[in-house]
């Protein structure tokens, strides 16, 4: 999809920012618009293409790996060579050739994928661009089992198109902006009018507008220069492979940001429990989404705690093991000569490694190095006296029930948390451990997303939200949108029983 195209299928209310002095910056020198200054420009550029036609005195260059080339020869390239100097007026009457009298235009216009014509008449810019992209595929890391299976990819255009096709409505409202003071990256802020909180809105805007930085790749890189709170650990913005996730989150009045050659979402605000959510929540019957969704606070609460809990209780608390598993568990550590602590790091930092490995290595030989490298290092370390039984077993199932949380970025917080607490937990026992939470809890209850309390409902307390929160309730108890959106248009449906 061309990017005059795209210009066409959108709602678009361009804000172009104040233009600002930076080091960053890298400004093209005053002077006249000719071809030998945009060549100089693009001097040491051997993938730049030059054609020249001598009969209508007329130059082409653009970068033939960024155009359509099929459309681009048939159109433009054919036309060039089998008209007169006279006919050329006319051919340039053609909506597809722009008149362009500055050169920053022109340069940028080269590098976005078009075509820049120098004839008598002036320059003009030729819409071209026509890459290959990746075509629409089913997303690896949110995948589902009930319910569409697309994902975005990463062309704007492509993403646009496909959040069209689903929100087939003229109060969705995009935003175009540029961001990156060396090499640009073209960004959109989508939002549905009268559902989305203009405040949120604007602030975004104010957000992106103000990013200084060379080049921004991705929208994981992206969100990162928007928060709230850059220094946490935990992700403030929600992001999103999925079209049917953002078209809901639309609805809910939030606000979505999407970036050219990115294929994820960013949608803002979120709080903390929306990380734990899924679409198969809601593409399952209302009391299976609610099990689901329980489970995965269960899964929470082991992978956070489980592994904490063995060196606390095994280093200071002996009386809090039952009396029928404290034989057992004795024998089981008297042949290990580390101290719990350091035991528990030890097989941690080992799971780690192993988690790494497999994602790094190709898919068969990752699943494979991740099951039988767990097996052999467990069952080796136990019989050579280095762990015990039951820290392989809680160290497996805090593994597994990191898995079961849907966000990568989230379940990779938790596991930064799950040291901490294993170190305080071997340095104080259980007031260290209940110190650690509590420092997480507090911590949480500061953190805002995009100016929202990021622990919305439950601090500050909303129980009108809760029945979309910790439970997945039936859709006709979901009327109302979740105050943390503070959408104008708070009534979501009206169904009834």
């Amino acid at each position: 999809m061309n990017s005059r195209l795209l210009k066409t299928i959108m709602t678009m209310v361009k804000h172009k920012p104040e233009q600002q002095t930076s080091h960053l910056t890298e400004p093209h020198p005053p002077g006249p618009l000719t071809l030998e200054r945009v060549l100089e420009e693009f001097n040491g550029c051997s993938d730049l293409s030059h054609r020249t036609y001598p009969v209508i005195q007329a130059d082409i260059i653009y970068f033939e790996h960024l155009v359509d080339n099929h459309k681009f020869i048939n159109n433009v390239i054919i036309p060039l060579e089998n008209i007169q100097r006279e006919e050329l007026g006319a051919l340039l009457q053609q909506s597809q050739f722009v008149r362009e009298e500055e050169t920053k235009n022109v340069i940028q216009g080269i590098l976005e994928g078009e075509a820049a014509l120098f004839v008598p008449q002036g320059v003009y810019l030729i819409s071209a661009y026509g890459p290959d992209v990746r075509s629409i595929e089913q997303s690896e890391t949110e995948s589902v089992i009930v319910g569409p299976h697309d994902a975005f990819n990463e062309s704007l255009g492509t993403n646009l198109s496909i959040i069209r096709r689903r929100l087939k409505s003229n109060r969705l409202k995009v935003v175009q902006f540029e961001v990156g003071e060396v090499f640009k990256t073209k960004v959109c802020m989508l939002y549905i009018d009268g559902f989305a909180n203009m405040d949120f809105v604007n602030r975004m805007s104010e957000r992106i507008q103000g990013i200084e930085y060379s080049g921004v790749l991705d929208g994981s890189m992206f969100l990162q220069m928007i928060e709230d709170y850059p220094a946490t650990i935990f992700p403030l913005y929600l992001s999103s492979e999925r079209p049917d996730v953002a078209v809901s989150k639309l609805n809910e009045g939030r606000v979505l940001v999407l970036l050219d050659q990115s294929p994820s979402v960013i949608i803002g605000p979120t709080t903390v429990f929306e990380f734990f959510t899924s679409p198969d929540d809601y593409y399952s019957r209302w009391a299976v989404g609610t099990f689901l969704r329980l489970l995965r606070y269960v899964a929470f609460i082991l992978t956070l705690t489980l592994t904490s809990m063995y060196v606390s209780i095994t280093t200071y608390h002996y009386e809090m093991i039952p009396q029928n598993l404290l034989a057992s568990m004795s024998e089981s550590r008297s042949r290990v000569p580390f101290p719990p602590v350091l035991e528990a790091l030890m097989m941690e930092t080992t799971l780690e490694l192993l988690r790494e490995a497999g994602v790094r290595l190709p898919t068969k030989i990752g699943q494979t190095i991740g099951i039988v490298g767990g097996i052999v290092i467990g069952t080796a370390a136990v019989e050579a006296g280095f762990t015990s039984n039951i820290l392989i077993i809680a160290v497996a199932m805090s593994a597994i029930a990191s898995f079961v949380i849907p966000s990568y970025t989230m379940s990779g917080s938790i596991r930064l948390i799950r040291f901490l607490l294993i170190i305080l937990s071997g340095m104080l026992g259980n007031f260290g451990f209940m110190f650690g939470l509590g420092l997480v809890i507090i911590h949480l209850s500061k953190l805002t997303s995009l100016g929202a309390p990021y622990t919305l409902p439950l601090a500050p307390i909303k129980p009108g939200d809760w029945k979309d929160t910790f439970i997945r309730g039936p859709f006709w108890m979901l009327s109302k949108r979740p105050t943390q959106s503070r959408t104008p248009n708070k009534t979501s449906n009206k169904m009834k029983k």
